[in-house]
């Protein structure tokens, strides 16, 4: 059993982001999918397909939602999804350095996965003055 991870994002970035990570790492250790959101995309017309998209990623410790930018429609859906049942903590701000990091601490529970999510945001931040 583990954490699965379930990317909701705008078109085009979260099977991106997908692909890339596994270019580098692989094979990811834990089991991913992107759910990509048109951009005028209903909420509430999209909750059932990003609920099988859920279910399809929980490997029975719960999920970890990662979306691209906090109060667009992909972390809304996000926030619905929380509402449904299966445990699922949030984070919004999705970089590929994000999802790396996450990848990298696979053995963590849901609730400590958050914050090596958001430190990978963090830490994938450099400013080059040179």
């Amino acid at each position: 059993m583990s954490v699965g991870i379930l990317l909701i994002t705008h078109e085009g970035i979260g099977n991106a982001l997908i692909a890339v990570a596994t270019r580098l790492l692989r094979q990811l250790p834990l089991t991913t999918a992107a759910f990509e959101v048109p951009f005028d995309g209903d909420v509430d017309a999209l909750l059932p397909q990003a609920s099988a998209a859920l279910r399809r990623v929980d490997g029975g410790q719960g999920v970890l939602v990662l979306t691209d930018l906090y109060g667009a429609t992909p972390s809304n859906i996000a926030t619905k999804l929380a509402r449904l049942g299966t445990p699922v903590r949030r984070v919004s701000a999705l970089s590929l350095p994000m999802l790396l990091r996450v990848m990298n601490y696979a053995d963590l529970d849901l609730d400590e996965l958050p914050a090596v999510a958001a430190a990978g945001a963090r830490n994938g931040a450099i400013i080059d003055d040179a």
